[in-house]
């Protein structure tokens, strides 16, 4: 199959040729048409498969025909960078149906958006906060609205945004489609399923396709040693780009300034930035001036680089969903990728759950050479600041668990081990 069998728009069809696509993923295959046809969709899929063109095409091909400079597609998203990053792709998909797109989000000025919405826009990509904000303030008019995409709602669900989306579903008119897509589906997002849809045709792409191209590894170690550890692991290890997640934003800033200071080429991307800087990062990352990005959850969640190696947790993350959308931004676009946690004591049964959802047991590794038994700083300065308690996952205690505390002594690695030389939102609250 390719896109020549949705009988696209020729101009439409022209973006998707200058963008090399040439096979429509597997959400593409069985999106696109029933959107097209004006159904109501709910998809389930990952990060990486492809679903921003899923509805970016059928839109783009339904904006084609009918009056311009009003918005008549809506796409609601949970933070700035997925919202810049969708935008984007509606601008290079439709880049020569003249369909003009904008993107609203906080943090910055409201100025620039004003003059944006005045001038006329077809199609608006918004975080929650700041679309509120002009409906408020009578800036932005939703009343011909065709098309309501609510985008990564089980995200919009953990950052609490579902009654901002719920007032965003009263402001545009009864009278519309509306296309819903989440990588899980807890029981709030399914009650707004309910809600906001039609008879919806629900597709879903097997939860388990991003972790099959990705090979999975856990590195026991007291938390002192975590950065240290880090550190040599990077330098043991041959990688292309490299995502590193941790808990909280104090965390990010911290581990991004050591591995700058140990030579490596590393920025962080989380909540306390200003956007500026968010999108620094994040071009930086891209273009491959950095080749390490320190980032947590909620601020990386519209990071779309197709190149990234290696997932790195430098800490747990929350819940298993977590796991599977951080693991999922490596090995992508059937590339093949790894993923390595740096696991304490406490993070046994965490691990356990998350072996529970793989259904294998994940490789437990030791790092030949590093030194495991180095004792503790008379003052702990890195974990001065405890992460914040883990939701969703249970902890156990170092003495339930001895397979998790950090080795007494240097062990062999296993045959496999990593060596080389390392080369290289809204106005809600940030992460």
């Amino acid at each position: 199959m390719t896109f020549s069998n949705f009988n696209l728009n020729p101009r439409l069809a022209a973006g998707v040729t200058a963008l090399g696509y040439q096979t429509p993923t597997p959400i593409q295959q069985q999106a696109i048409p029933p959107i097209m046809a004006g159904r109501d969709v709910m998809g389930l899929a990952q990060t990486g498969t492809g679903k921003t063109a899923a509805f970016a095409l059928p839109i783009l091909q339904r904006l084609e025909q009918g009056p311009r400079g009003r918005v008549r597609a809506l796409i609601v998203a949970p933070t700035r960078e997925l919202a810049e990053q969708i935008h984007q792709a509606f601008n290079d998909l439709g880049r020569q149906t003249r369909l003009r797109s904008i993107a609203i989000y906080g943090g910055v000025g409201i100025g620039p958006q004003l003059q944006a919405l005045r001038a006329g826009a077809d199609i608006v990509v918004a975080c929650p906060g700041r679309l509120l904000d002009h409906v408020r303030q009578g800036t932005i008019n939703l009343t011909q609205v065709e098309v309501l995409v609510i985008d990564e709602a089980d995200r919009m669900f953990d950052m609490g945004f579902l009654p901002d989306v719920r007032r965003i579903v009263r402001a545009v008119p009864e009278q519309r489609q509306t296309l819903l897509f989440s990588a899980t589906m807890p029981d709030d997002v399914r009650g707004l399923v309910r809600e906001v849809l039609r008879d919806p045709l629900t597709v879903q792409i097997g939860h388990s396709a991003p972790v099959e191209t990705v090979s999975h590894a856990v590195y026991p170690v007291a938390p002192h040693l975590k950065t240290p550890l880090l550190t040599e692991l990077l330098r043991a290890t041959d990688t292309g780009s490299v995502l590193i997640f941790t808990r909280t934003k104090h965390r990010a800033k911290k581990v991004a300034q050591q591995l700058e200071r140990a030579g490596f080429r590393a920025t962080e991307l989380q909540g306390n930035l200003s956007q500026n800087r968010r999108q620094a990062a994040l071009d930086g990352f891209r273009a491959g001036t950095y080749r390490i990005l320190v980032a947590t959850d909620i601020a990386a969640r519209g990071i779309d680089v197709l190149s990234i190696s290696h997932v790195i947790n430098y800490d747990m993350p929350d819940t298993t969903d977590a796991y599977t959308h951080r693991i999922g931004r490596t090995g992508r676009a059937e590339q093949t990728g790894t993923a390595y946690t740096l696991v304490t004591p406490e993070d046994a049964i965490a691990v356990r759950d998350v072996e529970r959802v793989l259904g294998q047991k994940i490789e437990r590794r030791t790092l030949p050479g590093f030194d495991y038994r180095a004792a503790p700083p008379a003052q702990d300065r890195e974990f001065a600041r405890d992460p914040r308690p883990i939701q969703g996952m249970r902890r156990s205690t170092p003495a339930r668990d001895s397979q998790w505390a950090a080795p007494a002594q240097p062990m062999r690695g296993p045959r496999n081990a990593p060596t080389g030389g390392y080369d290289r939102t809204g106005a809600r609250p940030r992460p």
